[in-house]
């Protein structure tokens, strides 16, 4: 069988690193972005450029798409002169971004109309791991589909998790990242507190570290936070987007959200500051901004 000739649009902090490796895989990728000059970096690495992603989904067996947003996936794909309407019979829409729950039926619903089948496949992980080929990628639907798939994930992700059916990879990876950002809210509440009363940030940090408060999030960013690193690995943009998706599963599914609208109102209120663009541990300066005290190591 021929490898699959790839669409790939979205050429963000993951999707670099995703275009990276399946040109060196040597699947034959043809990119689109709005950004010209990650379009650039993607040619070097051996994609081709695209004039739209309509004409990119033209000619794709495989179209992927690794943006922001469910509302943005949804523009591009749907409606007479969106790119799923221009796909090949049998073809498969891939999507790796981070959605909501209603989207995902949404767009299985538009896919089989359309005579195209949709990969649910939202990661776990980091550009830098993206960058290196391993990602983890949670699929949800059936066992045929993800092994017609998976020479494409190999090129990338370390682990591939079928997560169940259809839908159950995106309610997992909500799930996961509310659980993620939720934990970087409290820390970072934690840090501002400790600062404004003058402990010794070495000392909170290393000793939470040493004990229960330990998270996998605090061992990523909670260094970099303290030496005011607000790279946007994961922008706090982009966390508030995925808590506020969480709170309004929670509410569909007629469970209480009171934690997940705090967590979501602290990520919105850093937003509204002006915080938006930069990593999500940026939340931090919400709290800053009425202590009027960096949290930040001793130099």
């Amino acid at each position: 069988m021929n490898a699959p000739r790839i669409g790939f649009v979205g050429l963000g902090g993951m999707g670099r690193g995703l275009v990276k490796n399946l040109c060196a895989k040597g699947f034959a990728v043809t990119v689109f972005d709005l950004d010209a000059d990650k379009v650039a970096d993607a040619v070097k690495n051996g994609a081709v450029e695209g004039a739209s992603a309509v004409e990119i989904a033209a000619e794709s067996d495989v179209f992927a798409v690794c943006i922001t947003t469910a509302e943005a996936v949804q523009a591009l794909a749907l409606g007479p002169d969106g790119a799923l309407a221009a796909l090949p019979d049998d073809a498969i829409f891939l999507d790796h971004t981070t959605v909501s729950v209603e989207h995902v039926d949404l767009l299985r619903g538009a896919c089989e109309k359309a005579g195209v089948h949709y990969v649910e496949a939202p990661m776990t992980r980091t550009p830098a791991h993206a960058e290196r080929g391993e990602v983890n990628v949670l699929f949800g639907g059936e066992t045929s589909l993800l092994e017609r798939i998976r020479p494409v994930f190999d090129a990338y992700a370390e682990n591939v998790f079928h997560v169940g059916p259809a839908g159950h990879a995106t309610r997992l990876k909500l799930i996961h990242n509310y659980i993620a950002f939720s934990n970087v809210a409290a820390w970072c509440e934690g840090f501002a507190l400790a600062a404004k009363e003058g402990l010794d940030m070495s000392k909170v940090i290393g000793i939470i570290s040493a004990a229960g408060g330990k998270s996998g999030m605090m061992d990523l960013y909670g260094n970099l936070t303290l030496e005011r690193d607000f790279t946007p690995h994961m922008s706090l943009e982009n966390a508030q987007k995925d808590v506020r998706y969480y709170a309004e599963w929670l509410e569909q599914a007629e469970l209480p959200a009171f934690m997940a609208q705090s967590v979501h109102n602290t990520y919105a209120l850093a937003s509204i500051m002006g915080h938006g663009s930069e990593g999500c541990t940026a939340v931090i300066k919400a709290y800053e901004e009425f202590s009027g005290v960096e949290a930040r190591l001793k130099e």
